[in-house]
């Protein structure tokens, strides 16, 4: 009998310094020389789910409570929860548990259809400002908080976890699978001057408790 193996769609082209297999993905926990950021880390392998229903704002996935406007986000017991329209919602496992989900068809797991990155610590947000119209320190806005739009002139889904700029703040981002390869190079490329370089998924455990407001 064949294994199932997962694979991330993101490539980094890193020295490799410590890799575990985790529910048949190959999860990289940290690359060679990782700098002191800002970092790109591919967190594709997390679980993620579309919630879509017209009585969304009875749903707690979880045990945690859909956000009841648009663009609002909520982060409790390692999940995000992402309100993206009046009939649904995304939710990023940022844990290493899949949450507990009310049965039915409200739900679709897309973690395997779409690419998964975090962008954070110093400068972050300079990178960002070359990729994007969007404005991720919006001050009328209370991280964590969703925008929707073109990121590298693609549509994706971006949450600012943290707001500030002293190297404490950044995002995650989510796309269609099919965008990894342009994505991550254009987001290195622009990120070169600032010291961007790829990490493992250590860096971001390690900053989690930090990172989102």
């Amino acid at each position: 009998m064949n294994t199932l193996q997962r694979h991330s769609a993101v490539e980094f082209w890193a020295p490799l310094q410590k890799s575990e297999n985790r529910e048949s993905w190959t999860v990289v926990l940290q690359y060679q020389d990782e700098g002191e950021g800002p970092w790109l880390v591919d967190l594709s392998h997390k679980s993620r789910f579309d919630l879509q229903d017209s009585k969304i704002n009875e749903f707690s996935p979880g045990g945690v409570a859909v956000p009841p406007s648009p663009g609002m986000s909520v982060y409790a017991n390692t999940l995000l929860i992402n309100r993206m329209n009046a009939r649904q919602a995304s939710l990023y496992c940022l844990g290493s548990e899949k949450p507990q989900l009310e049965t039915g068809t409200a739900y679709t797991d897309v973690t395997e259809s779409s690419v998964f990155l975090a962008l954070f610590g110093p400068k972050a947000f300079h990178v960002t400002e070359k990729l994007t119209a969007l404005d991720f320190l919006a001050p009328d806005k209370a991280p964590p908080f969703i925008s929707q739009g073109p990121f590298c002139h693609v549509p994706c889904q971006i949450v600012t976890l943290r707001r500030q700029t002293d190297g404490s703040g950044g995002i995650l981002l989510s796309c269609s699978r099919g965008y990894a390869r342009s994505m991550v190079e254009a987001i290195l490329d622009s990120g070169e001057e600032f010291g961007l370089r790829p990490a493992g998924e250590d860096k971001f455990t390690e900053r989690l408790d930090n990172l989102v407001e």
